[in-house]
């Protein structure tokens, strides 16, 4: 009898033990994936804390690591690679950004990453051929520079609202903020992640970066600054009616409410919108038709209007906040370290402990999965905009059942269905440039890259 023959008459789950989270797989980074879902899963049944902005920050950092591990590993791609990468990082991007519309169509209150996670594969594809340092350099000024420009923009345009400017720029997850998150995590799929060495340095790193920004943010609070944050750049939460709503408000009954220098709009349903008028006089006609007087609209009242905004006051702020989904540099120099130190811990833990982690590693072999069945449980068990649950009791219950059917599935099926969904997606994408070259050996992803991808996309 061979030894395939042999290998064949051993059970999934036995051969499965024996050999999943191995090299060229790199199990740390499993672990670390399934530890990002279950702190986003807990931040959605309303456990906060810890896990509340950090969870999806870690989502980032460690898409980018992915990008690095499937565009080369340590090798930067050679440049008759790059038609075959390009390709599969767009086919990607856009199963990822589909993917995520449909989740956005279920209507929960949900405030889904999966579009800009699929907007972010593809803006990673200029910089595939960046190295650690130059992307490590990107990266830094990304997370300086974009989140006061991003609140100088909101100033200047008096907050205008958009559908592509709130997807891309001033949404729960502008990508500016995001891509520098992404970068960084590239880099760090540049190094030689399986070595202890570099498990140590990204630990220390970790650690600083993280006492830079939280301590930055600490100091800001202490001084009021992070007060002025909230009111005049607006915080945001992965639920996307909660901007207001820690106080445990979501409405505010008619008695209570001051309605002087406000135009409201009675939308039905017992609930009444209200906002400022912007210094916009409104006016009856004689037969009672409402309207503005053009004077005191337009170009004649922005200069007070951009004053109101206080734009030197929101590029401050954007500097140093540092609360969750703030998209502040404080926030994601301190989150991003935060990030590291996760990702460090578990490349270390997993050399020792393989057996004891091997389910949490299975769940992050799937994430894509694992994160679109937890909204799917939620509107199931909550209900179309239902407010997140007040109880961890839901998030340890619920992340024991995504961890015991993610074991299961991967001792049996290998690969997660939306994974393996996106995987073709990706392939088929790239066919094209591959037939077109006429020889595919040089510019595929090596073989480890392509088994470290096997988990991929990383939402």
């Amino acid at each position: 009898m061979t030894s395939t023959d042999l290998s064949a008459a051993v059970p999934a789950p036995v051969r499965w033990w024996r050999t999943f989270g191995r090299l060229p797989r790199i199990m740390g980074l499993d672990v670390a994936r399934a530890l990002a879902l279950l702190g986003m899963v807990g931040a959605h049944l309303g456990v906060g804390g810890l896990v509340d902005g950090r969870s999806s920050i870690l989502f980032a950092v460690l898409a980018g690591v992915s990008v690095a591990l499937m565009t080369g590993r340590t090798q930067v791609p050679e440049p008759h690679m790059l038609p075959v990468l390009r390709l599969r990082l767009l086919g990607r991007g856009a199963a990822i950004f589909v993917i995520g519309v449909a989740l956005e169509a279920l209507g929960t209150p949900i405030a889904v990453i999966l579009t800009v996670y699929g907007l972010l594969y593809v803006a990673a594809i200029p910089f595939l051929r960046w190295g650690a340092t130059r992307l490590l350099i990107a990266a830094g000024v990304l997370a300086v520079a974009a989140p006061p420009l991003l609140a100088g923009l909101h100033a200047v345009n008096l907050s205008a609202s958009a559908p592509g400017l709130d997807l891309v720029l001033f949404g729960t997850y502008p990508i500016t903020v995001w891509l520098a998150l992404m970068l960084g995590g590239m880099a760090l799929g540049r190094l030689r992640l399986d070595r202890v060495r570099t498990a140590v340095w990204m630990l220390v790193v970790g650690v600083v970066l993280a006492a830079i920004g939280y301590g930055v943010g600490a100091l800001a609070e202490s001084q009021g600054g992070d007060d002025t944050a909230t009111d005049s750049y607006s915080s945001y939460s992965s639920f996307l009616y909660a901007d207001d709503a820690d106080a445990g408000m979501y409405g505010v009954p008619a008695e209570e409410f001051d309605f002087s220098g406000k135009v409201c709009d009675d939308w039905g349903g017992g609930e009444i919108y209200c906002y400022a008028d912007g210094g916009d006089e409104i006016l009856v006609d004689d037969e009672g038709e409402l309207g503005v007087d053009e004077e005191q609209s337009g170009w004649a009242t922005y200069p007070t209007q951009l004053a109101e905004m206080q734009p030197g006051v929101m590029m401050f702020d954007a500097l140093v906040a540092v609360y969750p989904h703030s998209g502040g540099t404080a926030e994601i120099v301190g989150s991003g370290g935060f990030a590291v130190v996760v990702i460090a811990l578990c490349l270390l833990v997993t050399r020792w402990l393989r057996w004891v982690l091997l389910p949490l590693a299975a769940l992050g072999s799937m994430p894509l999965t694992g994160y679109s069945a937890h909204i799917l449980v939620f509107l199931v068990v909550a209900g179309p905009m239902a407010m997140p649950f007040d109880t961890s009791e839901w998030w340890g219950w619920f992340s024991l059942a995504m961890v015991t059917a993610a074991t299961a599935w991967s001792m049996f099926f290998g690969q997660g269905p939306l994974e393996r969904l996106v995987a073709r997606a990706a392939s088929a994408m790239a066919s094209g440039a591959r037939a077109s070259q006429g020889d595919t050996s040089g510019v595929s992803a090596p073989a480890s890259d392509a088994s470290e991808a096997a988990g991929a996309p990383r939402p």
